[in-house]
């Protein structure tokens, strides 16, 4: 079965699916463009800096959490590839309620999580004070936010990014507009942006639901007492089990931009700040590609649950094209335009000089990173977990922390060369394992028989 890049109709069939995630995708850095720029005008850099600090913390407790959305996409879309409605109902029920599970222990946990932090970090008074008041009101987000990444996950699993998009869009745009209005409006600083995004998760779970209901009408579906006979303890345990290598990659990812932030925070409070703009900048890439990677988690998927290899090359071969296209522009982009890019989101001059002196990193980052964006995705799909835990653990202690140390006397420079390493990492092993692998990359047991039953 031959392949290449440019039929146009699987080209068609990646945009279909792809251009909906991306173009809502992109309200999400977009988002925090906005809660940075809005913040950045406001007097002092510590208010700035007090977000970044605060809004890192709720992200590596969200996105370690990341584990929801990813194993609810893979075993969705490969239970979506078998036909097999009634696995896609209950792996929704029982993802939904160990989202709801988690969200309210981490509500409980909200003082002694607030007080490693405070202990972690070595930030200035102003900016550990403006951090603590972001997350003690964020923090009340965590059930409806966490119960979102299965919604999301399940609808991209059935292939249905549109519905996907929606919820993204309509969220992303009300926390924009509450974000003007209680910081700007209502001079709520600091705890207006995050009520601004305690709202549009609460928005974003209603919105999902609604969707949801609506793809039920679509399907044969099984019955809530059958669903509810079908839950047992062993079930649970399975499915974290399969979601314990997904968990050990988001620590590693999440504790690395947290380690960014911290130790950026340590240097000055420009430092903290400057650092926080051009990661919101690099959102902007993650979430863009991202939107391919959708693409390929969703057709890998499939495929694994026909178990079809050819499939899936053809898949990756498209999705990797792409990407690198992709990540070429961003480069382009960012060289002739991210000093003005930089003026859009703050004003302070300090904070505009410091990350001028870093945006070289930043502009060589998309042909460092595309690959682990896009192998994430062929990785995500087939549910295969270990292989992203592997590939993050060499990343992280065999890569970022010891370039990291190497560089300490480069302060900020060290930093942004160690990310650049962990980024070129995460690409080089996963997309070397799929090298290797891509003739029988659908071999083994079915991972949802494996976790649902």
């Amino acid at each position: 079965m031959s392949f290449s890049p440019f039929d146009r109709q699987k080209n068609q069939r990646l945009w279909a699916l792809a251009l909906p995630m991306i173009l809502s995708n992109i309200t999400v850095p977009l988002l925090g463009l906005v809660d940075t720029a809005v913040i950045g005008h406001l007097s002092n850099a510590w208010f700035l800096g007090g977000v970044a600090l605060g809004s890192t913390i709720i992200t590596l407790l969200f996105w370690l959490l990341g584990f929801l959305r990813m194993a609810t996409t893979g075993l969705t879309a490969q239970a979506f590839g078998a036909a097999d409605s009634s696995k896609q109902q209950l792996l929704l029920l029982q993802s939904g309620l160990l989202a709801l599970s988690l969200g309210i222990v981490l509500l409980l946990l909200q003082n002694p999580i607030w007080a490693v932090a405070d202990y972690l970090n070595n930030a200035s008074t102003e900016v550990v004070t403006q951090a603590k008041s972001y997350f003690l009101i964020r923090i009340w987000s965590a059930p409806f936010a966490l119960l979102n990444l299965v919604l999301l996950g399940w609808l991209l699993g059935r292939q249905r990014p549109r519905a996907a998009m929606w919820q993204l869009i309509i969220a992303n745009i009300a926390n924009i507009f509450l974000d003007l209005w209680l910081v700007l409006g209502l001079d709520l600083g600091v705890a207006g942006a995050a009520l601004a995004s305690v709202a549009a998760d609460i928005i974003a779970c209603a919105v999902a639901l609604y969707v949801v209901l609506k793809e039920f009408r679509l399907m044969p579906v099984v019955k809530l007492n059958t669903l509810l006979e079908q839950l047992h303890l062993q079930g649970f345990m399975q499915l974290l089990k399969l979601n314990r290598d997904i968990f050990i990659r988001s620590l590693c990812l999440q504790g690395t931009f947290a380690f960014m932030t911290f130790k950026g925070a340590g240097i000055s409070d420009q430092t903290v700040a400057a650092n926080a703009v051009l990661l919101n900048l690099l959102l902007l890439i993650a979430y863009a590609l991202d939107g391919i990677a959708y693409y390929a988690e969703a057709e890998v998927g499939q495929a694994c649950g026909k178990g079809q290899d050819q499939a899936v090359k053809a898949a990756v071969t498209l999705a990797f094209s792409w990407s690198l296209l992709a990540a070429c522009g961003f480069c382009v982009l960012f060289f002739a335009a991210g000093q003005p890019l930089i003026g859009l989101l703050t004003d302070i001059s300090s904070v505009r000089e410091t990350a001028d002196n870093y945006l070289p990193w930043l502009a060589l980052m998309p042909l460092l990173a595309f690959g682990c964006y896009l192998f994430d995705g062929v990785y995500i799909g087939a549910a295969k977990g270990a292989v992203m835990r592997n590939s993050m653990l060499v990343a992280t202690l065999g890569c970022f922390l010891p370039v990291w140390w190497l560089l300490q006397p480069f302060g900020n420079h060290g930093l942004w060369a160690a990310l650049s390493c962990f980024m070129l990492a995460r690409s080089l092993t996963l997309g070397g394992h799929y090298w290797l692998n891509r003739n029988h990359f659908t071999r083994g047991k079915s991972h949802v028989t494996a976790s649902l039953t």
